[in-house]
């Protein structure tokens, strides 16, 4: 993380600091009118060792399991298959945020699950915006002899988060902060989507009274 305090120079490993000798505006830290978009579209699975029917059942009973996994990222109750979930705080460049997003979770539609964006009452996101779109399908493999069935929780996710930075930091070469922010991003969804597929498969099995599956099962 830099210093938000001052100038910024280049050094010669590519590398960003700050002047302190400089003293940036108090209208230095107001946010631009023109977003920085950082955009992705990621993929994934995770298996299930049981048939579609049952991880359907799970998974349309969300009011249960997407709380208790999403830990320890908070999550609020928004309405009828909608929450406010709250990332935690990250950032670059000496800027932070603690992004919140509304998530709705529709019902399936042909075998289709499908999350999307929706506002948070009584919430202004500051300075930043979120398009979270993912789809979610459950592909019941055949078992083969002496083999357990198995589902595999396929999804796609495609997100876009629009950031009005403040002006010290539009100061930075454009291309910096893009790389660094899809860099960021890639990151982050990484992390969260690793934790959150550990942590539904553990809560899946363990409430059909079936083995976890081993790490090296799990989706990656």
């Amino acid at each position: 993380m830099l210093s938000s305090n001052g100038e910024y120079k280049s050094t010669r490993n590519g590398q960003v600091h700050w002047d302190a000798q400089s003293t940036l505006a108090e209208s230095d830290y107001s946010h631009t009118d023109s977003p920085t978009c950082f955009q992705g579209k990621f993929t994934d699975c995770m298996e299930m060792y049981a048939s579609a029917e049952a991880v359907a059942n799970y998974l349309n009973a969300h009011q249960g399991w997407f709380c208790r996994c999403a830990q320890p990222m908070k999550v609020d109750f928004v309405k009828e298959n909608a929450y406010a979930l709250t990332i935690g705080r990250i950032g670059s460049f000496g800027y932070e945020v603690e992004p919140k997003v509304g998530l709705e979770l529709l019902p399936p539609n042909e075998g289709i699950y499908r999350i999307q964006t929706i506002p948070v009452p009584n919430y202004t996101a500051p300075g930043y915006d979120v398009d979270f779109q993912a789809m979610m399908e459950l592909v019941e493999a055949a078992p083969a002899p002496n083999t357990k069935t198995m589902t595999r929780v396929e999804w796609e996710l495609d997100l876009a988060v629009a950031v009005h930075f403040p002006k010290f930091v539009q100061r930075l070469p454009k291309s910096l902060v893009q790389n660094t922010g899809d860099r960021l991003l890639n990151n982050i969804v990484k992390q969260v989507s690793r934790r959150l597929t550990y942590k539904v498969q553990e809560d899946f099995h363990k409430s059909l009274g079936l083995p976890v599956p081993t790490k090296s099962k799990r989706a990656t």
